[in-house]
């Protein structure tokens, strides 16, 4: 997900397909009827994300993958609360058991439920779209403010994005069966994004998240446990404070922590400095938003922040068959100067942040993010940001007007970076 207002480098630019609309399932959206003499509720207004679900790849996504059956069975769940809180309990539970249902089928646990690969990370974007989709068209036959729903949706949210599951588990790392001090990595992935010019795209950060969460690794310096868990495209969901409220109990407990996104065609890299600026590239609700980077605590806001990840570490081991580079380039304001310049060597003193080595997107902005948590924490730990290749899909399967959903190379391609951000990991909690 790197991105800068006057480069935007690491993605294909494909044309939007032309999508046929589907039919939805029966669900909330046909329950909402009123009763006999009250006028009907007004239609819920969906989000640009949950408008795309009428596509038919989204549609053939969810079937393929087993996750069909998630948004009209929380609709089900959802319509049997007679109270608030009833309701609240059914979406914090409906939501982690879809997260944890994406983890399983992601490391080879109960059945796969559909043709389409394990590794795939796109049935659990579709499915929680679902459910969004669901809860805002809810018409319980008790009040609900909007703030109230848009606390539930936040809920939601984080249960389905093992937010929630991370905070808790990190807190039990504590000791192997042998006895051995357990290290806690935390990890971070995203949705998939740029879906208006193929609505087929995967994020291999997110399929990585799901591949690792709760899993234990050997490292050079013992087992560790990893917690993953993954995050939206959108600017306002960070300028809210997400990444904060997710990230600060399990980075307070973290030995190592990486957030992870995709970047560059057929490379890796570990981005040295991360800036506080926004470029303003449209985001997965179709919003621009430039300027500083919203944070609490403005007037101790650094302009950049710096990677602790053991980067000469990294790229000194074999991870994989991508490259590995170590980017320390970045777009700046000179402290004398109104122009942003080019900086291969990283930032000048006193200069104003445009673009990080991971750009100007929120691939930047979570690692600036991260890092600068890390650092109000005061916790001297290995973190930062890595940038996966661009996932592509195999030759011949490129046009999204005329391609499939998956392929054979796009799989491979996938379960390559996979390893390949596993066996940085294992590098990174060991040096």
């Amino acid at each position: 997900m790197r991105l800068r207002s006057h480069a935007r480098a690491g993605l294909v630019l494909l044309t939007t397909a032309a999508l046929a609309l589907v039919v939805p399932a029966p669900s909330a959206l046909a329950q909402a009827r009123p009763a006999s003499g009250q006028q009907p509720p007004a239609a819920p207004a969906f989000t640009v994300e949950e408008a795309r679900l009428d596509r038919a790849v989204p549609q053939e996504i969810l079937r393929r993958g087993g996750f069909d059956t998630v948004a009209p069975a929380f609709a089900r769940a959802l319509g049997g609360a007679r109270s608030y809180a009833a309701a609240e309990r059914v979406v914090v539970r409906q939501g982690q058991r879809l997260w944890q249902r994406a983890v399983d089928r992601a490391q080879g646990r109960g059945p796969a439920r559909g043709d389409l690969s394990r590794d795939d990370d796109r049935p659990l974007y579709w499915a929680r779209l679902g459910m969004t989709r669901e809860l805002r068209a809810w018409q319980p036959g008790f009040a609900v403010s909007e703030a109230a729903r848009t606390r539930l949706l936040g809920a939601l949210e984080r249960a389905s994005r093992g937010q929630d599951s991370m905070t808790s588990a990190g807190a039990s790392a504590g000791k192997d069966r042998h006895g051995r001090a357990v290290k806690r990595i935390v990890m971070t992935g995203f949705d998939p994004f740029t879906l208006d010019r193929d609505v087929r795209i995967s994020n291999p950060s997110g399929a990585t998240a799901l591949a690792l969460d709760g899993t234990v690794v050997a490292t050079a310096d013992g087992p560790a446990r990893i917690e993953t868990a993954v995050f939206p495209v959108r600017w306002d969901d960070f300028a809210a404070g997400t990444v904060e409220q997710a990230l600060r109990g399990p980075l307070s407990r973290a030995d190592v922590f990486t957030t992870v996104s995709q970047g560059r065609v057929g490379r890796i890299d570990v981005e040295r400095f991360n800036g506080a600026w926004r470029g303003g590239f449209g985001d997965n609700e179709n919003l621009s938003r430039t300027g500083l980077v919203p944070v609490a605590d403005p007037a101790s806001q650094p302009q950049w922040t710096t990677t602790s990840l053991p980067y000469a570490a990294i790229l000194a081991a074999g991870t994989g068959r991508f490259p590995v580079y170590d980017n320390t380039s970045v777009t700046e304001i000179p402290a004398s100067g109104a122009a942003p310049v080019v900086r291969p060597g990283g930032p000048t003193p006193g200069s104003a942040a445009r673009a990080g080595g991971g750009g100007d997107y929120l691939s930047n902005e979570i690692a600036y993010r991260a890092t600068l948590l890390r650092d109000r924490l005061g916790r001297d730990i290995p973190g930062g940001h890595v940038h996966t290749p661009v996932l592509q899909f195999g030759p011949g399967n490129t046009d999204p007007a005329t391609g499939t959903v998956t392929d054979p190379q796009f799989v491979r391609n996938r379960l390559d970076i996979v390893a390949q951000i596993r066996s940085i990991i294992v590098v990174v909690a060991g040096a």
